[in-house]
């Protein structure tokens, strides 16, 4: 088995009317296995991604416990006082997820 090169999946977000992510519904992985969805505030988001873990968007594959397809890594973005989570690598005003389902 291939080994998984990644700390969490991020499967769906809810977002704030400010457009940032309030929390997102994700599965985070510990050793070999993952966990059950979990809810992440975007505070605790961006204390891991700071951590240097890495999150994929993705959902998880059925009936395949840990098994997950992954498509687009999540990337922490700083510029001066700005802070955003995007899946690209401009910085907008507000986190910006493509191909993620909102909540």
């Amino acid at each position: 088995m291939a080994k998984i090169k990644y700390d969490g999946v991020i499967e769906a977000v809810h977002y704030e009317p400010t457009g940032n992510i309030k929390w997102a519904r994700a599965y985070i992985r510990h050793g070999s296995v993952f966990t059950d969805r979990v809810l992440l505030d975007r505070e605790k988001l961006i204390s891991d991604l700071r951590d240097g873990k890495r999150f994929y968007i993705g959902t998880r594959v059925e009936s395949m416990g840990g098994v997950f397809q992954v498509t687009e890594p999540l990337r922490f973005l700083e510029d001066g006082n700005k802070t955003v989570i995007s899946t690209t690598d401009k910085i907008t005003d507000q986190d910006h997820l493509i191909n993620v389902p909102v909540v």
